[in-house]
This record gives C-alpha cells, structure tokens and sequence, in this order.
C-alpha cells in the first residue's frame, strides 16, 4: 500500500513518532489517522515498558509557582541523559506534572510510597461508616474496599488522572514521552508549599 508523504507528516505532527514508525503505523491501518495513532500508542507503550528498567540518572529540578503566588512547586525529574533533558518534550511533562502536585497536593509518588499507616487509618475510618450505615458485611467490604481503591488512586501522583485531560493518568503521560523520547523517565521527588503551611 503507497503511504502519502503528507499523511506521513500529519501523523508525526500528531504522535511526535519517527518517519519509519509512522509509515508502518499508516500501513497496519490503511492509511486511518486515528487508528495509526492508536497502533503508535500501543507499539510506544510496549517500547515504553522495555524502557522501565533503564537507569535515569540525568534530569531536572523544576520550580513551579502556581498563579496568585500561594502555591510551590519543586520537583525532581529523572531520564537517561542530559540531551532529552534539555528538549521541549520532557520540560513539558515535567512542567506538567509539577502544575498537577500544585493542584492536586498528592501524598507520594506511588501506592508503594504510601505509609501504610495512613492507608490503615483510612480504612478504620470506611469501615466505621459501613458499619453505621447498616449495610450487611459483604456489601460493606465492597464499599470499603471501594473507597480505599479511590483514596490511593487520588492521593498517589502516578495514579492520579491528569487536571488538563481527566481521561489520561499520570503514568499514561509519563509512558507515552517516554515512548516519544525513547528515554526512561522517573519521578524521584518532589515538594509542594502552601503558603502559611506548616511542613
């Protein structure tokens, strides 16, 4: 199948894949943008993954202030080497990603990183309410187990669905630049200030 030059370039401008990519992603789905993206998608994931493992020891420490100036952000960003530190696309996903602590105010990174004592707590206080709800007790572990499910899914960054696009979580936008960059990315750390916070 002839793959036109100029849906070629299309498809880049969308995915930021590679011209070879490209082209094949065009020829799996007949020439179908959408469904060239999605094969992108997938085959950059599974690129992504292999990635995972790779030591990230360059990076960034961006600042984010929040507008109005009451809110702060610092952030440590890991990737491979300095080159894809310095590219607009990994400054994005970081600047994005401190943007989403500042609004968002997460408790760690991921569900690992969670003191279990705080996830203890939380449950103690589910079960309470299940129990003085009256529900029966299998419907009632549902709920909590239910409720504890959201609490790490709202309060671990990784987890957490993007402010920009609800639709998209953290690690989908963190695996896709990795898939874009061709890079291991990881967040190591990050700090946020409130103004008048006590830390």
């Amino acid at each position: 199948m002839h793959i036109d030059a100029k849906l070629v370039k299309k498809l880049r401008d969308i995915s930021g894949a590679g011209v070879m990519d490209c082209k094949k992603a065009l020829v799996e789905s007949n020439g179908d943008i959408a469904l060239a993206v999605e094969y992108l998608r997938k085959s950059g994931m599974a690129k992504a993954e292999k990635k995972s493992t790779r030591d990230a020891k360059e990076g960034l420490i961006i600042s984010y202030i929040h507008p109005g100036n009451k809110i702060g952000v610092l952030l440590d960003i890991g990737c491979e080497t300095d080159f894809v530190a310095k590219t607009d696309g990994f400054q994005d996903l970081a600047n994005n990603i401190a943007m989403q602590i500042a609004a968002t105010n997460p408790i760690a990174i991921s569900e690992d990183d969670i003191p279990s004592e705080i996830v203890d707590k939380e449950r103690e206080i589910y079960i309470d309410q299940a129990k003085s709800s009256g529900k029966p007790n299998d419907i009632a572990e549902k709920i909590v187990d239910g409720k504890v499910k959201k609490f790490i899914e709202e309060n671990c960054l990784i987890n957490q669905s993007f402010v920009k696009d609800p639709d998209v979580k953290i690690s989908q936008l963190i695996q896709e630049t990795i898939a874009i960059l061709g890079e291991n990315i990881t967040i190591n750390r990050f700090v946020r200030f409130a103004l008048g916070e006590k830390s």
